[in-house]
Parts: structure tokens; sequence; C-alpha cells
């Protein structure tokens, strides 16, 4: 006879991570474009590893910045290859008029199983990556799995941290659980592949726009596919994708639903959705009562703000930002 289970699992990696490291590069130089330069229109792409940060995309501003300081702050000394320049005027005359920076779907969604509308073991594998960075602020991954909303294995890899250092505090952070419930038999995977001290860059190598599941709201929703750092918000893979979580919100919110998802579709160049859709517990219509043009959508969210550093840490939802 088969045993019923409901079975999902989430990660979540710190902020040195390599990917993260190159994610928030990509939008401190953002930011420091807007913070003098709110039209900047800025697409910012970091690799980096081993010593060497490569840094390419477009950029028009009036803004000057230290392109190099700003990569050193988060990567520490390493060599900067710089080969940014300015956005294609083909792109720039579609986005001029108010069109979007591109094509492309944007998810949104909100679900009533937690305090932060997120799902449940988004946020598990999220606060238990956060606690452990408090004590070991470096290079770490989590993984937790649920049945139901009962948690059945843990993973945590964190460099600097001992096997015992690291368990005691996943013990800690298991019995503090109030929204959810711990399995007897928990399976706990802690440095499964032994202690490490070489992580971030020094271990390996990152890229802006890898971790799109982490930043979002991971594997059991859908995604569009476009990533969110280094894009000013007439890139509507960001901007959009920030107005359909506001939208399912407040879905959410007003017809006091369980789940909620929206899609949003555009054209570049045209500032108007293809697609506007929101589904509230699996009923489908039509998304009603927001401009959702890009210059609609950065009016209302008030986009042009340097306040995307922050974003590029521990994902883009649930933390009380504007769009939340």
């Amino acid at each position: 006879m088969s045993v019923q289970t409901n079975y999902r699992t989430a990660e979540s990696v710190s902020p040195k991570h390599p990917d993260k490291l190159c994610d928030q590069i990509s939008d401190a130089i953002l930011d420091a474009h807007l913070a003098t330069d709110p039209n900047a229109r800025v697409a910012v792409d970091v690799a980096g590893g081993h010593g060497t940060v490569f840094v390419t995309g477009e950029i028009t501003s009036v803004a000057q910045v230290d392109v190099e300081s700003i990569i050193q702050r988060i990567a520490g000394d390493v060599e900067v290859i710089n080969t940014l320049a300015p956005q294609s005027t083909e792109i720039a005359q579609g986005v001029d008029d108010g069109g979007a920076g591109d094509q492309g779907i944007m998810i949104g969604y909100a679900t009533s199983e937690t305090p932060e509308l997120l799902p449940l073991e988004v946020v598990l594998s999220r606060t238990l990556n956060q606690k452990l960075y408090e004590h070991w602020p470096y290079d770490g991954k989590t993984q937790v799995t649920l049945d139901g909303a009962e948690i059945v294995s843990v993973v945590a890899s964190f460099q600097n941290a001992t096997h015992d250092e690291l368990q005691n505090v996943v013990e800690v952070w298991l019995d503090e659980q109030t929204i959810a419930s711990v399995r007897d038999e928990v399976q706990l995977f802690i440095n499964p592949a032994g202690d490490w001290q070489v992580g971030g860059f020094d271990a390996d190598a990152g890229l802006t726009g890898r971790k799109l599941t982490v930043d979002n709201y991971g594997p059991r929703i859908p995604i569009g596919g476009g990533a969110f750092s280094g894009k000013d918000p007439s890139k509507v893979d960001r901007s959009a994708a920030y107005i359909a979580r506001k939208i399912a919100v407040e879905y959410l919110k007003s017809r006091n639903a369980s789940e909620v998802f929206v899609r949003l579709a555009y054209a570049i160049g045209y500032d108007q959705p293809l697609e506007a859709t929101v589904i509230v517990d699996g009923q489908q219509e039509r998304v009603s009562g927001y401009d959702l043009s890009p210059n609609g959508i950065i009016k209302t969210l008030r986009l042009k703000r340097p306040i995307y550093e922050q974003t590029a840490r521990y994902g883009h939802f649930g933390h009380e930002f504007d769009w939340d």
C-alpha cells in the first residue's frame, strides 16, 4: 500500500555566496547611479571568482560612479575588468516613449500560509540561513524539506563552522519553530561534505541572476525567467515582477484567499501588458484597478530610488518592501 506524502523543499543561500555577491554588486552599481540620476538606464551583469570580477552591460546616465570601489567594497581586493557601455539607441527609443524595456512574463504570488505571505518552505530555509549567517557571516546554504507542514529534513552547509557548532544552532532553531512542526526523526545533514574554510569567490565562480528561484518564491511556484538584479525599473523583468507581487498580496487580503497567482506579459516598446491575469484560489480573472504601464508601476512603487542592493541578499519578496 502506498503512503501518501506532500513533500516540498526550498533552499536559501547566504549573502556571501558567489552568485549573491554578483547580484549585490550589480544592484549596488544601480543604486549608485540612481542616487544622483533617478532616470539612469542601467543593466549590469557581473561574473566573479578567483580574484577577478568582470562587469559588463549597459549604462546611460549623467552620474559619475566609481565602479571599482563598489566592487571592492563587496568582493574585497579583486582585479576588476570593466566593459560597461551605453544603452543601445534602438532599445532606448522604445523606452523613451514609456514602453517596456523588454518582452517577458512576470509572475506574482502570495499565500496565507505564513505571515510573510510566502511558501512555508521558503520562509523556513531563509530564516534558518539568516540565523546561521548571524553566527558565521560567510558563504553558506540551507535547505528545508517539509511533508505538509512538518519539517522532515534540514541541510546546512556553512563556511568556517564546525559540524558540532552548526548542528547546535540548527537544533536551537528547530526548537524555536512556531509556524511548522518538527518530525521526531527529523534528518539533519550538517556540512554533509565535511567542514570547509574556503568559500565565496575563493572557492567558486558567481554570476548575476543565477539564483532566480531563491530570488522569487521557491521551486514550487513558476517564475517568468527574467533576472532582477542590476536592472533599472524600466526593465519590466524587475518592475512588473514587483507590481505582480503587490497585486497578489492585495487580492489575497481583499478576497480573504488562500493563494493568489498573477501573470503579466509585455512586449518591448509597448506600455501595456499583453496579459494581466490573476488566479484567486483557482479562479481566473483579469487584473483590474492598476496602472500596469512601466511608468505607472515606477510611480506606484517609487522605483527610482537607490533601494536595490538590499533586495539582492535574501530574496526580493517577504521583507516589507513597498511591493510586499
